[in-house]
This record gives C-alpha cells, structure tokens and sequence, in this order.
C-alpha cells in the first residue's frame, strides 16, 4: 500500500464519522508498533490538504521503560511533529508486583489513563488511536465471545469525564495493507517487550477470524459490514452522504 491509498482511507472515515473539526490538536498515541507509526503518517499527511486544519501531537506511554524509541523519536524529528515520551512503571506494577495472570485489561486501562492525562496537559482536543479494520472485527468476535453482547470499537467517542473525544482514523484500513505500507516505507518499528506479547485473547480472535475467512471466504468483510450496520449503542451516525468504504484488495 502507497501513501496515497492510506489518505484515501484516512480521508473517507474522517469525513465519514465528522473526525476532525477546525482548529482540533489531536495526540496520537504512538506504540512503536506499525499500526500507529502508520497512522502518524496519515494524519500528517492529511494535514496538508484537509479543508479543517488541525495540529498534532506524538505521544508514547512507556509501559517498559528500557524500550527504545529513538528510532521514533528521529521520525517525529523528521516529520516536525512534537513528540512526549510518558515514563512509567505500569510494566513492573503488572508484572512484577501484581503478577497479573490475564494483564491486557488493566494495562491498557493504566496506558490509556495515562495517555489522556497526557493529551490534556498538551491542550489536546482528540485523541487518536491505531484501530484498523481487522481489529474491529477481532474485538467484535471477543465481545461475542467473552461477554456475550455485540460490540466493537466505536469510530468516535466523546470521553466527558476527561473531555477528550477519541477518533480511530484508521477503521477502513486492512491489516495486510498496513503490513505492506510497512514494508514500502522502512517504518521504524520498536521491538515490543511485553511478555504476554502474542498469547493474548486478541491474537486468539485474529487466529479465529483468519481461520474463519478461509473456510468461507469473504467472513471477515461480512463480519466488518455486520458492524458497521449493527446499530451498536454510542456509535456516531455517518455524515449526511458517506463515502463508500473503499473495496477490499
């Protein structure tokens, strides 16, 4: 996937869900993985040409603080994007002192407290995060699964206690078109250490909706579609004429 095909993406669910209004100063949350250096990319890249202007803001929560980020730190120099590092010790509280047996729940609770906290402090109006297609679907199957309701991520999501609304710019971007804008353009991934790294009740939905698809190919677009039309309560309405998610490759 060219740069081009990922502002094509960004730009129809932004416009779709009304993501960006004028003088927005959105943090973008950056884990060092390729979903959120990409994203980085897209609303950088959007901010040239978008009709509501808008500033951004890098942030990394540091969950292990002997991760380097260096290689993320030359690329906001690059792109002239302010970038916070947020030094924390959620990783030994989890690990160490708690020893969590099933830590992804609170981890990304004290990750996202803190990254909020952060985003007001920096005058932030919205927070955006990496949320691409495949994981809405992942989270749709965990939800059915583990809790028994039909839910996913919502594209937008007005946080009143923090003042902060939340946007996924991300949702209409396949995961394999992610890997690929990856590759073409030597994003400067960071190694993750989390321990519980890919033994987690996400890598098990992934691994279920790849299997699904596969015995029945087209599962996953359906299931995607079966969201996006699933009147899911908090969910923003599309804009009065909604461009057409972009076909699937």
């Amino acid at each position: 996937m060219n740069l081009q095909k990922l502002l094509s993406y960004t730009r129809r669910a932004v416009d779709d869900y009304q993501m960006i209004a004028p003088g927005d100063k959105i943090a973008v949350g950056i884990s060092g993985g390729k979903d959120s250096l990409a994203l980085l990319y897209a609303l950088n890249g959007l901010k040239r040409f978008y009709p509501n202007p808008f500033t951004l803001e890098a942030i990394t929560v540091a969950v292990f603080n002997e991760m380097d980020l260096s290689p993320v730190q030359a690329l906001c120099r690059e792109l002239k994007i302010p970038y916070t590092i947020v030094s924390t010790q959620i990783g030994e509280i989890i690990f160490k002192e708690r020893k969590e047996e099933n830590p992804c729940s609170l981890c990304a609770k004290m990750r996202k407290g803190a990254f909020n906290e952060q985003a007001r402090a920096l005058g932030c109006s919205k927070v955006a995060y990496a949320h691409h297609k495949d994981d809405i679907v992942e989270t749709m199957l965990m939800s059915l699964i583990f809790e028994g309701r039909f839910h996913s991520f919502s594209p937008r999501t007005y946080l009143d206690r923090m003042d902060l609304t939340v946007i996924r710019p991300l949702m209409y971007v396949p995961e394999a078109d992610l890997i690929g804008f990856k590759n073409r353009y030597t994003l400067p991934v960071c190694k993750n250490p989390c321990p519980a790294d890919g033994q987690t009740k996400r890598e098990y939905a992934k691994n279920l909706v790849r299997q699904l698809n596969t015995e029945n190919p087209g599962a996953k677009e359906r299931m995607f579609s079966a969201v996006l039309n699933g009147n899911i309560p908090g969910w923003p309405k599309l804009s009065a004429a909604p461009a057409k998610p972009p076909r699937p490759h």
